[in-house]
């Protein structure tokens, strides 16, 4: 049997999970560096991905509890898409990747591990991010810490 060591993950695993959404609590708690929020628009905010796909995996979301990009008013949906925009921007000038993947899920049918409230990914590639252990193991392998990755992005807003 093979091992893959993720030490870092116990911590996960023994904390007391919150109830609720997430994305509505973690900008009321006034602790943007432990929270990985990366930057406060007005009516978006943009908050790193606790479980990427590859390093600088961000969200951006509504702080309003909406279900869909339709439900946005005309100045959130142009705020977050800016902050998208944005978003690219700064990953393109910190970690040079080769392109991107957007996704927006809406519903649990597509994915939404927050069928509740809307929000945007922005995941970095780069040429062969993808690796065996992807394949074979059903394992991803990030080469950076989140806490790092952060600490390379906030402040680029």
């Amino acid at each position: 049997m093979k091992q893959i060591w993720a030490s870092w993950r116990m911590e996960y695993i023994e904390q007391e999970k919150e109830e609720g959404c997430f994305l509505c609590q973690k900008p009321g708690q006034d602790n943007d560096t432990a929270n990985y929020i990366l930057y406060r628009g007005e009516k978006n905010y943009v908050i790193m991905n606790a479980y990427p796909y590859t390093p600088g995996h961000l969200l951006v979301a509504p702080y309003r509890h909406l279900a869909s990009l339709e439900d946005l008013t005309a100045a959130e949906r142009h705020e977050h898409f800016d902050i998208v925009s944005r978003s690219i921007k700064v990953l393109r000038q910190a970690f040079s990747p080769a392109g991107f993947n957007l996704g927006v899920n809406i519903g649990k049918v597509a994915g939404a591990g927050i069928e509740g409230h809307v929000h945007t990914h922005i995941v970095p590639r780069w040429l062969g991010d993808t690796n065996f252990m992807t394949v074979i193991a059903d394992v991803r392998v990030l080469p950076e810490a989140l806490a790092e990755t952060y600490h390379k992005l906030k402040g680029q807003f």
